[in-house]
């Protein structure tokens, strides 16, 4: 069978790259100062940084038109924010500061010592005086402030804590789930007889902004000061400490830029280090790092220029950018260093680039394009780091090939002219491979060519050979099983959502009072509202009222529901007070006429909207319990949401919408797996695209395709045992998984399939010999420009650090060792049919195989 040929995009693509290395070579100068005034232009879009950033959590954290913030607009819309506060019926989290008392060792609270330290510092934060005092500010309920349920059953008397029978958690028809934590109750009772925590509330009118902002912070150094003197701990929070603490994380990781920049020059020096005094690559390693960060100032001042959003998330790009952008350059230094010395510098910058062109091309639309697809999710967070992400990408590209060329042509001029590195003297020539400080300029003679690296002599002798031999394949099939079950395994384990502590800083207030929420208070989950938001619903007809309550009895049937604390409703109090007092409420006229006294004086007039003698809305509330992790919580919501949605189908349908502020959060969990799954899909297959229209060889498809779902796996499944959960921010990580298992997967297969060796295992160790380097180069490089971040105080920055080196680890041992092997399984031992149908190389040194993506050059298409 004729060899397929597919390189009809490839072929003059390589003669156009040819050609602009010919160019560059001869005007090096021009396209250096024209780089760096593009990227000097571009980065003063930095001035508009800070009126671009975009650190709102629920903007860019939530899904853009979640179903929660439509059912929020709902309820503002028909029960506005009413002067008698009510914590039940708020609309978002509302502003408030609490703190949380425990005891240091676990033991019960409920002591007279205890009471008499929460009772003193509830005075301390009733005193605060940061611009207004409390009394002015908070939020009244019959011109009252809103009180704490705990302290007034005491009536703020120490001692009569011991002395009262609390019942839990109803107390005289007042809810203490969430102000009293880790209860014990009286054997077959609900008197309480211990507990571990208490919560006290102070709710402020929302409406005092900017007063309100002073006395939270005069708040939060108050609480601050007491955890180090009282024998109670205290843990304290406040409606903007999340935003506050999440809007300082991006300041934890600016001084670690300067340690990847430091780490990326000398990973990259270190790559390209030579003996030889002439022909080592230092200065122009120093400068693919220093094009790179060009890349990274001209996109995002670019962006900032267009009005992008700067969410933090982008702070982590940088440090990527940085990683993988010197990896074109080992391609373009490789790919020089295979052309002969004594041709002329533009000659040798041409080759360069026809060689090197298309491998950075194709890795460059690969990854880009990768991103541009997770513009597709619905969190702004991920759309923010893509936009930038993917810009940065193709500046690096354009810098590269423009900024970085130019830089080799001007090495390469002193290279030619036999030039010290550091010093730029002319040194004596070397007459074989004996360079040092006083001679260099050494090339093999037999070829005109640098000499060959080290280390490709032990991929060629000593890896390659050990990886064919038959017992160490059988080894690593083995491995490769457990590393795919391993991995499943994980996927089936994954947590989902982001954890809302985790956007503050690690020992931060927030992570400690979440910490105690979590361990005390959750045994109570959220209020569920239920709106009942159809105009026509007949709440006077028997039959409406019956579909209802069986509406309502199906919401109290649910697991997570509390059965034992009946809905709060307002239909349900208006019907006892018709009987109470012999009222028609079967008719309408009845029903309606008396209804606005009803709701004044039961204090229910918040829960209907009745105006124009018509009802236009109504909401109830179901109390929900054990929501303890992330999977209660997306359970809970579908529960609630598929419960409203068959109270639509009864025989006298109910149309009702369920909310509650937290849903804003919740909603993530209805779209991050199907939004990562379909963005994986999207991606994987614009890839295989790309790989079938650049690569001249439809067989690297098949392996492109296994090598990404296999990393994709590995990685999904290992961050499950990593502490890593799937939400907006790992979404972006394994939308890079795609570009980087195309890196290291593309071309080593082709490598194999293209090899002129007779047998697999000679074509397997031919594969591993030219691309074992380039793929720990480019793996070590990136590693590098993100390993500083593992030490952030960040859980984002972790994870970042975290999926990208798994992606990283994962995608080289692919490349290096499951690949192929993999590959010498196709039982084609011959390429005979193929040499066949190609026209005789001009020359065999020419005949090169495409390389790996970090550091080979592209197959020379002349030579088929």
């Amino acid at each position: 069978m004729a060899k397929c040929k597919t390189d009809c995009i490839e072929r003059p693509l390589s003669l156009v790259f040819e050609k602009l290395g010919c160019v560059v070579g001869r005007h090096p100068w021009m396209f250096i100062l024209s780089a760096l005034y593009v990227a000097a232009a571009l980065g003063a879009g930095f001035i508009f940084l800070h009126e671009r950033e975009a650190n709102d959590i629920e903007d860019q954290f939530t899904p853009v038109n979640g179903p929660a913030k439509l059912e929020r607009a709902i309820v503002v819309e028909n029960f506005p924010q009413s002067e008698e506060f009510s914590q039940l019926r708020l609309a978002s989290d509302g502003t408030y500061a609490s703190f949380i008392i425990t005891g240091l060792h676990g033991e019960n609270i409920l002591t007279e010592a205890v009471f008499n330290d929460i009772i003193v510092l509830d005075r301390q934060v009733k005193s605060i005086t940061s611009g207004n005092t409390f009394v002015n500010l908070c939020a009244k309920t019959k011109g009252k402030c809103m009180s704490n349920a705990i302290l007034d059953i005491i009536n703020y008397i120490a001692t009569e804590i011991v002395s009262l029978n609390i019942t839990y958690p109803m107390n005289n028809n007042v809810f203490l789930g969430t102000t009293i934590g880790g209860v014990e109750l009286k054997p077959d009772s609900s008197e309480l007889t211990s507990a571990k925590a208490v919560r006290l509330f102070y709710f402020l009118d929302e409406k005092k902004t900017k007063e309100t902002l002073y006395w939270i912070d005069g708040f939060l150094k108050l609480l601050s000061n007491y955890t180090e003197q009282k024998a109670v701990h205290v843990s304290y929070f406040t409606s903007i400490s999340r935003q506050n603490e999440f809007e300082t994380n991006s300041d934890s990781v600016i001084p670690l830029f300067s340690v990847t920049y430091f780490l990326a020059i000398t990973v990259s020096i270190l790559s390209c280090l030579r003996l030889d005094c002439v022909r080592t690559k230092v200065w122009v390693a120093v400068f693919g790092v220093v094009s790179a960060g060009m890349a990274v100032l001209a996109s995002f001042g670019l962006l900032l220029f267009c009005g992008m959003p700067f969410a933090m998330t982008v702070a982590t790009a940088p440090f990527l950018i940085l990683g993988v952008g010197v990896d074109d350059m080992f391609i373009m230094i490789s790919c020089w260093q295979k052309t002969e010395v004594h041709k002329a510098v533009e000659v040798r910058l041409a080759e360069t680039y026809k060689e090197a062109g298309m491998s950075i091309t194709i890795t460059t639309l690969t990854d880009v394009l990768a991103f541009y697809i997770g513009l597709m999710t619905p969190f702004r967070s991920v759309q923010s780091f893509c936009m930038y992400t993917s810009t940065a990408l193709l500046f690096c590209y354009v810098f590269n090939i423009t900024f970085f060329g130019a830089c080799l042509a001007l090495n390469g001029r002193r290279e030619k002219g036999n030039r010290h590195w550091l010093t730029c003297m002319k040194v004596p020539e070397a007459t074989g491979d004996d360079g040092g400080c006083c001679v260099g300029g050494a090339y093999d003679e037999n070829t005109d060519k640098e000499f060959e690296m080290p280390i490709d002599s032990f991929f060629k002798n000593y890896y390659g050979p050990f990886l064919t031999r038959v017992w160490v394949k059988a080894l690593v099939c083995l491995i490769y099983a457990g590393y795919l079950a391993a991995s499943i395994y994980g996927c089936f384990q994954m947590q989902e959502g982001l954890d809302l502590k985790h956007l503050a800083a690690d020992g931060s207030y927030v992570g400690s009072y979440y910490d105690k929420e979590d361990e005390f208070f959750s045994a109570f989950g959220p209020n569920v509202m239920l709106v009942i938001k159809d105009e026509d619903f007949q709440y006077w007809n028997p039959n409406a009222r019956k579909s209802l309550d069986l509406c309502l009895e199906n919401f109290q049937n649910l697991t997570v529901a509390n059965s034992s604390i009946l809905p709060i409703s307002w239909l349900s109090e208006y019907i006892k007070f018709g009987l109470n007092f012999g009222l028609s409420l079967n008719i309408e006229t009845q029903f309606k006429s008396h209804l606005t006294a009803f709701l004044t004086l039961s204090g229910f007039s918040q829960d209907v909207n009745f105006t124009n003698n018509q009802i236009h809305a109504s909401r109830m509330f179901v109390q929900t319990v054990n929501i303890r992790t992330a999977i209660d919580e997306k359970n809970m919501l579908n529960a609630f949401r598929e419960t409203a949605e068959k109270c639509g189908k009864l025989l006298t349908p109910v149309d009702l919408i369920v909310y509650h502020p937290a849903f804003i959060y919740f909603d993530q969990y209805a779209v991050i797996v199907t939004n990562t799954i379909q963005n994986l899909v999207v991606a994987t297959c614009a890839m295989l695209v790309i790989s079938l229209l650049l690569i001249p060889n439809p067989l690297c498809s098949l392996w492109v395709t296994f090598a990404i779902a296999s990393v994709i796996v590995g990685v999904a499944g290992f961050m499950a045992f990593w502490d890593v959960s799937l939400d907006s921010v790992s979404m972006i990580n394994l939308v890079i998984c795609i570009g980087f298992s195309v890196d290291f997967s593309a071309h080593i297969s082709y490598a194999f399939v293209s090899s002129e060796k007779s047998s697999v295992n000679e074509k397997a160790v031919d594969a591993v010999t030219k691309l074992g380097y380039p793929i720990i180069q480019g793996a070590v490089s990136t590693i590098a420009g993100v390993v500083v971040l593992a030490a952030a105080e960040s859980y984002i920055f972790r994870t970042f650090f975290k999926i990208m080196f798994l992606v990283i680890l994962f995608g080289a041992v692919h490349g290096i060792v499951f690949i192929p092997v993999f590959l010498t399984f196709l039982g084609t031992s011959s390429n005979s049919h193929e040499k066949e149908n190609l026209p005789e190389p001009r020359d065999p040194n020419k005949l090169r195989v495409k390389a790996a993506v970090i550091n080979e050059c592209p197959v020379d298409p002349d030579c088929y």
